[in-house]
């Protein structure tokens, strides 16, 4: 019976919040502030296919491996062959067969991705925590150990932008036939 008594009240309680909230007219005043340009600029982060997003700065691939090596391999392994992390090398060619292997040469298919991700979410255990210059390098390297940008090569924003991944013409983007579907706003179930 206790049990029963807890969801009613939980239920009551549901109820007036829903009645207060109506009767305040959805007006949230008082309730936290607005964001500052500098608080919104902290998540603005994204980076697009195409560079949009991508920040000032450059990293070359020696650095980049200064880095990985620091801050990467304990978990994708010496020579990039994963570990803890996915493996980052190889498997070109491999994608239509019984067993891919998914990596950033025979994968992914834009290389602002690359730089997108490793900023947002590595190193792992301390995220975010990269300058542009070391993420640029990291995917200079990369980049390099999958033979898509030469070893001496130095990435900024604008080359960046430029790589083809080998895998990049076998993603749809505008070509889905799931997205063409017409939308339905009436008796949609009977058509």
């Amino acid at each position: 019976m206790d049990g029963l008594k807890q969801t009613i009240f939980g239920a009551c309680l549901m109820a007036m919040s829903s009645v207060i909230y109506a009767q305040q007219g959805n007006d949230f005043k008082g309730l936290g502030s607005p964001a500052g340009h500098e608080q919104v600029a902290g998540w603005n982060i994204d980076v697009f296919p195409d560079g949009t997003g991508l920040p000032q700065g450059q990293g070359s691939v020696a650095l980049g491996e200064k880095v990985y090596k620091a801050q990467c391999m304990s978990c994708h392994g010496v020579n990039l062959e994963g570990g803890l992390g996915p493996r980052l090398v190889g498997g070109a060619g491999t994608l239509a067969s019984d067993k891919p292997i998914k990596t950033i040469g025979s994968y992914w298919p834009y290389a602002t991705t690359i730089f997108d991700y490793v900023r947002r979410s590595m190193p792992f255990q301390n995220p975010q925590s990269l300058s542009n210059e070391d993420v640029y390098s990291v995917t200079a390297y990369l980049l390099s150990k999958n033979n898509i940008v030469p070893a001496d090569a130095t990435m900024n924003a604008k080359s960046l932008a430029a790589v083809k991944m080998p895998n990049r013409d076998n993603f749809y983007i505008d070509d889905r036939p799931d997205t063409k579907n017409e939308r339905c706003m009436d008796d949609c179930l009977n058509k």
